[in-house]
């Protein structure tokens, strides 16, 4: 299912909301970061490196009074490491109150190439699922208890990619984990629903991050389909962190909820480094 068909599919209010996103150093995670804050969301930030980002709460007015400005909550953790990740989140909420909206987005793209032969890193392979898996687990979880313990309702979205369907040689390893981390939401979304959770697997579409740059520079014979995401840099063709921010927040916030779990961010209509 495509997400928020139109255009300012965001534009919901969410001044005061709290958020927590791993994997939030860079790439995408950093840019939804920088977007929630400027919709007036209190940010709870993790990944294996302590975020640096710099943006607080944007001041705005929500329910008839403003909004204070707010640093975020920043703090280095491996999302493996289920109690690491429960303290962060508990940090979070002593600060904030609660969570709103949980973003699964820490993940690892894993080695580049055929799953046997010389070229395979099992140690490498281990790290990736670990991450990509394990962290998605632990993260559900742990939002998943806190929504349970309080009033009200949560959304969760854990990334997912295209890959999840869609099989790519090469990528055994990132396809097979990107395909539990959409069958491990559909399970959650089915045991959490009555205690007030939503959960969805979001592909964000392409996005220009580090990762599309590692796939970029792989050669044809680890990865043969590497000419398509070639092109699709020579021809800007990626969605804009902002423009997969709007949608998630239309998914957890707006008027309208797609019926079904696994969701795809639509491609943006205009080149990226045009998008507001």
């Amino acid at each position: 299912m495509t997400a928020g068909a139109g255009s300012g599919a965001g534009r919901v209010a969410v001044a005061g909301r709290v958020a927590v996103i791993t994997g939030a150093s860079r790439g995408l995670g950093a840019g939804l970061a920088l977007h929630f804050a400027g919709e007036g969301m209190h940010l709870g930030l993790c990944a294996r490196h302590r975020p640096v980002l710099a943006a607080r709460t944007r001041p705005t007015a929500h329910d008839g009074h403003v909004v204070s400005s707010e640093a975020p909550v920043l703090s280095a953790v491996d999302v493996t490491d289920l109690d690491a990740l429960a303290r962060f989140a508990a940090t979070v909420v002593a600060r904030f109150g609660r969570i709103d909206l949980w973003v699964n987005n820490a993940g690892l793209l894993g080695p580049i190439g055929p799953l046997a032969g010389p070229g395979a890193a099992p140690a490498e392979i281990a790290r990736t699922v670990d991450v990509n898996v394990t962290g998605v687990l632990n993260g559900t979880a742990v939002f998943a208890e806190h929504v349970r313990a309080r009033e009200g309702t949560g959304t969760l979205v854990n990334i997912s990619s295209g890959a999840a369907t869609n099989p790519y040689e090469g990528w055994a390893a990132y396809c097979a984990s990107k395909a539990a981390v959409d069958q491990l939401t559909r399970v959650v979304a089915l045991e959490e629903a009555r205690h007030g959770l939503t959960a969805y697997a979001v592909s964000p579409g392409l996005v220009d991050t580090d990762m599309q740059v590692a796939i970029r520079a792989a050669d044809r014979t680890s990865f043969p389909q590497v000419d398509r995401f070639r092109r699709a840099a020579a021809e800007h063709r990626f969605n804009s962190p902002a423009w997969v921010a709007e949608h998630i927040l239309a998914l957890a916030f707006g008027p309208e909820r797609p019926a079904t779990v696994i969701v795809r961010i639509p491609d943006q209509t205009v080149p990226s480094g045009l998008a507001g």
